[in-house]
């Protein structure tokens, strides 16, 4: 007995020390333990707005929050970063003090956009790279009469324009400061215009832009009311670098200078002009058997069964084709594109709301490129239901992107568990995927958990995952969460999965 009590009491004893010694290791591991470059690359994944809260924290945490090395990347528009910048004089000493010369990206509102700003930036910042400048709330500009400095060293220059101020006093003092600019963004205010438009401004003047810009290789001009023919035909005979033309939603561009644009930009491998006004008979006069191009967007045109025939046969490489809300793109589109040969590079193929193409169509074109697509997006089509793509997901193993469905309410049901057993088991290199049916039209049972499951757990390279809100979308969403995969499930009310992910230019395409 006395063995027995002897043997307990060591045993408590050893309990007791262990204790002491978790509680103590506890009390020691605090964050205020962690070294500074600890503390700093923790900060390094919070926004800005967050740094500026965890810097009342205390005086060390205040000193880490202003470590220049976390401010490379800058948004100082409310609306996008939640950071607002009271006065000219706070942005000053924020410029020698916290930015200096690790700034490499800068955006600006209209109220700061002043010649003192510009001129410390171009003094205190020596290498700054990308700049956004928002004008797109003016109803009057600061005086840059004397403005003599402008950052030197911009590669990416992003211009958000106004409807009616007019740029021009602005652009002659930077001229001769952006010849450097490889990349160009001109934002318009499409979202905002009505289609009987009282008076057309044209507030930036773009054939002056294009002489003092030279070495620009992409360009996007997007929902701009005033961008025609003329102003594609200026860029082309100056920017011999030009790799990347986009005018999404620009509605005077009618491709009457696509011939021209073809015959001088040789380097020419992207060509997007999405919600525009194309004439089939300006398109089929270009030489797009001599083209360079590789990716294509002419969504939303009013292009014949003629031009499409003709445009996709001629096109020697084409890798990547955005072509949806298109009556004129039908079988015999699909099928002459076939038989031309012109499809063997294909990886991207975006055919949204395509309401001419038959289930049969797609299926024979499937069968055969269906290997070699990255992103397949067959989405705003009601005939193309669950049991086409049970029957199609099998040949898009190497699928990235994926896009299904459509918003308006069906006469069938979505069987979503079977759809999602066969995404899982046929598509495990997928990253982004969105099912864009009406909720009322998915069917799933007690047992979908299960399914979400396995799809989670091969599809582990699924970042993005759009779905319509509803039950199944949350069902979906807390699966993920409990998964520690917080970011993956989104509603298509804020977020639409697109192809272009895959664009080459994609990164130098992005603007807020």
């Amino acid at each position: 007995m006395d063995n027995w009590n002897v043997l307990a009491a060591q045993t408590s004893s050893q309990a007791i020390g262990r204790d002491e010694h978790n509680l103590a290791v506890k009390t020691r591991l605090t964050i205020e333990k962690l070294p500074d470059k600890v503390l700093l690359h923790i900060f390094s994944y919070l926004s800005h707005r967050e740094i500026c809260r965890l810097a009342r924290i205390c005086r060390r945490w205040r000193q880490i929050a202003y470590d220049t090395r976390l401010w490379k990347n800058v948004s100082l528009r409310p609306e996008i970063s939640g950071l607002h910048v009271g006065s000219l004089e706070m942005l000053l000493q924020l410029i020698s003090v916290r930015f200096g010369p690790t700034l490499r990206y800068i955006e600006l509102p209209i109220e700061l956009i002043t010649h003192t700003v510009l001129h410390e930036l171009s003094a205190k910042c020596p290498n700054l790279t990308h700049m956004l400048l928002d004008f797109s709330t003016a109803m009057q500009l600061h005086d840059f009469s004397e403005m003599q400095a402008f950052p030197t060293k911009l590669r990416y220059m992003c211009i958000c324009l106004s409807e009616v101020i007019f740029m021009e006093g602005f652009m002659r003092k930077i001229y001769n400061f952006i010849n450097g600019l490889e990349v160009l963004h001109l934002i318009g205010t499409y979202e905002k215009c009505e289609e009987e438009e009282e008076e057309i401004y044209e507030v930036i003047n773009v054939h002056k832009l294009k002489s003092a810009t030279p070495n620009l290789r992409v360009i996007n001009l997007y929902g701009i009311n005033f961008i025609d023919d003329s102003h594609i035909d200026a860029f082309s005979s100056n920017c011999i670098q030009l790799e990347c033309l986009a005018v999404n939603f620009c509605n005077k561009v009618t491709g009457s200078t696509l011939k021209t644009l073809i015959q001088r930009s040789k380097r020419l491998t992207c060509l997007l002009m999405n919600g525009t006004s194309l004439k089939s008979e300006f398109v089929m006069q270009a030489e797009w058997d001599k083209c360079a191009l590789q990716e294509l967007d002419i969504t939303a045109t009013d292009l014949s069964t003629e031009c499409l025939v003709d445009m996709l046969t001629r096109i020697p490489s084409l890798k990547f084709l955005s072509a949806g809300q298109i009556n004129g793109f039908n079988d015999t589109v699909l099928k002459q594109w076939m038989e031309a040969g012109t499809t063997r590079s294909l990886i991207s193929l975006d055919l949204d709301s395509s309401d001419n193409i038959t289930d049969e169509a797609l299926l024979k074109f499937l069968q055969r490129h269906g290997h070699q697509l990255s992103a397949c997006c067959l989405s705003g089509m009601p005939h193309i239901t669950d049991q086409l793509w049970m029957s199609v997901l099998p040949l898009l193993g190497n699928c990235k992107i994926v896009v299904m469905g459509t918003a308006e309410k069906l006469g069938v049901n979505i069987h979503v568990d079977q759809l999602m057993d066969t995404i899982a088991s046929s598509c495990g290199n997928l990253e982004r995927l969105e099912l864009r049916w009406d909720p009322d039209n998915l069917r799933f049972s007690d047992k979908s958990q299960k399914a979400i499951d396995i799809l989670r757990v091969k599809c582990l390279k699924l970042r993005c995952m759009v779905l319509s809100d509803g039950r199944y979308y949350e069902t979906v969403k807390a699966n993920f969460e409990r998964a520690d995969r917080i970011t993956v499930v989104r509603t298509t009310t804020c977020c639409r999965v697109s192809p272009y992910h895959l664009l080459r230019n994609y990164n130098d395409l992005i603007f807020n």
